[in-house]
């Protein structure tokens, strides 16, 4: 049996179905994590069902037409990847992944769906590797970002899981784009990422938490612009007259266990300056009802002496 290094001591391995308990005993650390994406994971709930869904992975390889690995963190298992589909006629496969909270943060499983495309494109000649993911899995859309993939579109309602329909994002890479180009854009994404990623935590105020409004004043430059097109004509804010008001209503009751965050996101980078087109959701009690809301923002930023920041910002809820 072969064991591929990971780094971190940690190491990728197949998983069969002699090692059911093990990958039972995973999958309940797992499962709040696991199981809002995964819906096999569901089925994976004692020993007969846990050894049934390693042994359909196990006959679909021998067909040639998926495939299942572990991850092993310091001898425990603590996540895998997988082919979910492999067709060799088209040239085509899909991967996917999963992760329990210990192997988190690593770059994981970053660096097994490395050797799993890497397999696909160098020893089995894929023309095409995919990537489908939950349009709500912010965790695995940003493994497809890292791994250099393209979001190519959303399947919106595409199927039914506890009791909802769900979108489906479709990332993929070809065969002549891998492996991704090396450069410095990676590392300005990652900057982009993290400024809206603080711009919308700074009115989170979930499990009693104080939201840290004045984020807003360090991620934009001084003069910068938010803009609400919302209704029938725009509202400009400058930054004093966007943070007071949402200030106020986050820390006296009004609008309580509230957030926010990105499901979907385009960005494009050019030398000094860059653009975001994003969708986002949100949820939160105002007034003492419960309200959940989506739509799109579209961010500018510039590049200044002092790092990326961000210029305007407008949006517009669903």
């Amino acid at each position: 049996m072969f064991a591929l290094p990971l780094g971190d001591d940690a190491q990728l391995r197949p998983l069969e179905p002699w090692q059911a308990r093990e990958f039972l005993e995973h999958m309940d650390r797992a499962r709040p994590y696991v199981d809002p994406w995964i819906p096999w994971a569901t089925f994976s709930t004692d020993l007969v069902t846990a050894e049934a869904t390693l042994q359909r992975y196990a006959d679909r390889q021998a067909e040639d037409s998926r495939r299942i690995y572990g991850i092993w963190l310091d001898g425990t298992l603590v996540g895998g990847v997988m082919f979910t589909s492999f067709d060799t006629a088209s040239g085509v496969c899909e991967i996917g992944c999963w992760l329990e909270e210990k192997g988190a943060g690593r770059g994981l499983v970053t660096r097994a769906c490395r050797v799993l495309i890497d397999w696909a494109f160098t020893e089995r000649a894929m023309s095409r590797v995919e990537w489908w993911v939950a349009a709500g899995n912010t965790r695995s859309i940003e493994a497809a970002r890292r791994l250099g993939m393209t979001r190519e579109g959303v399947l919106r309602g595409r199927y039914p899981y506890r009791g909802a329909r769900q979108d489906s994002e479709i990332w993929a890479v070809l065969a002549e784009e891998w492996p991704p180009t090396e450069g410095p854009a990676p590392d300005v994404k990652a900057e982009l990422d993290r400024l809206m990623h603080a711009f919308l935590g700074a009115f989170t105020n979930t499990g009693g938490g104080r939201p840290n409004v004045d984020i807003v004043r360090e991620v934009f430059v001084p003069q910068g612009m938010i803009i609400s097109n919302v209704g029938g004509e725009p509202v400009v804010h400058d930054l004093d007259s966007f943070v007071a008001p949402r200030e106020k209503i986050l820390n006296d009751g009004t609008l309580t266990e509230f957030s926010e965050w990105e499901v979907a996101e385009r960005t494009e980078i050019f030398g000094s300056i860059a653009h975001r087109f994003s969708r986002y959701r949100k949820s939160g009690c105002l007034n003492g009802e419960w309200f959940e809301g989506s739509g799109h923002k579209t961010t500018q930023f510039v590049r200044t002496p002092a790092g990326w920041k961000m210029s305007s910002l407008s949006w517009d809820d669903e």
